[in-house]
């Protein structure tokens, strides 16, 4: 069994910063690449930021530049700084984990609300 469980989010003015965090736990073996998603209300969910095991990342136009993912371990993270009203989502954490078997499954976190008023 493995959990990806979010935390980090909330309200912030215009302007500010918010750092995401994820932390995945259970039978895991190894986690390949680890992704950030977010979904606004009535819009499709979107791939935000990703990092490789190797430390590879890459992110949407819309974000470069202001979030940045890392990752420690069994820990990613997503530094969002110049926040937007437009960046206001519900963030997910993802991840592509080797279990005990060798399996590769992909897993998702139950998000985090990120509100950026104007």
């Amino acid at each position: 069994q493995v959990q990806l469980v979010e935390s980090g989010g909330g309200l912030v003015q215009a302007g500010g910063s918010l750092r995401l965090s994820c932390v995945a736990s259970g039978s895991i073996f190894a986690i390949n690449a680890m992704r950030w998603y977010r979904q606004a209300p009535g819009k499709q969910r979107e791939l935000v930021a990703t990092i490789t095991s190797g430390g590879t990342t890459n992110y949407a136009d819309s974000v470069k530049g202001r979030f940045t993912i890392s990752r420690d371990k069994n820990t990613v993270y997503l530094q969002m700084n110049s926040l937007k009203p437009e960046d206001t989502a519900v963030y997910y954490c993802n991840a592509d984990i080797v279990g005990y078997s060798r399996l590769t499954r992909n897993y998702w976190g139950q998000g985090t609300q990120v509100t950026v008023s104007s």
